[in-house]
């Protein structure tokens, strides 16, 4: 086994894509996360490897420590893999801009988006954990609102990160309903 040299930022998608199978009930395998996210087979398996040793997924490697997930994302992830609003863009909305938060948080003001050349949305920039995910999020709700979520995380102000906190345990949770 390598030593642990860190989380990196493609491990947060691809754990939180199994919790999108696991949430439809949905049978996968590292070759499939690879195909729907945009990453090599090999990152797949050593994105697992590290979370594995992080304590986020069991020695299986098939089933997410829910609750070291969720501790991670709401206390770890700004501070990891920090973020800050760029320039105004083209793109897929994102944060508080993007569901489930856009029903209940209305802020025309403050719009973010990740760039995308195909997107129709327009907001300020926010660079996504990994620059394969835009597409993937477009195919799969489920995936898209766990990481708009976790930007809110990234980049949110303290209501809006509240409010994604109980979003992100509601859909992490076991029932995930």
């Amino acid at each position: 086994m390598k030593k642990h040299t860190g989380m990196r930022p493609q491990d947060i998608p691809i754990l939180l894509k199994i919790i999108a199978y696991q949430r439809r009930k949905e049978k996968w395998q590292m070759k499939t996360i690879a195909q729907h996210l945009g990453i090599s087979a090999s990152e797949v398996s050593e994105s697992l490897n590290r979370s594995m040793e992080a304590g986020l997924i069991d020695e299986s490697k098939e089933n997410i420590n829910k609750l070291a997930l969720i501790e991670f994302l709401l206390h770890g992830i700004k501070y990891v893999f920090p973020q800050k609003p760029g320039v105004i863009t083209r793109g897929l909305k994102t944060a508080h801009s993007a569901p489930p938060l856009n029903k209940m948080i209305s802020s025309a003001e403050s719009v973010y988006v990740w760039p995308d050349a195909n997107g129709s949305d327009k907001g300020q920039a926010v660079s996504p954990l990994y620059p394969t995910l835009v597409q993937p999020c477009r195919d799969d709700n489920d995936l898209y609102q766990l990481l708009a979520l976790v930007d809110v995380i990234r980049v949110g102000k303290a209501r809006e990160q509240e409010l994604a906190r109980q979003e992100l345990e509601r859909l992490i949770s076991e029932d995930g309903k």
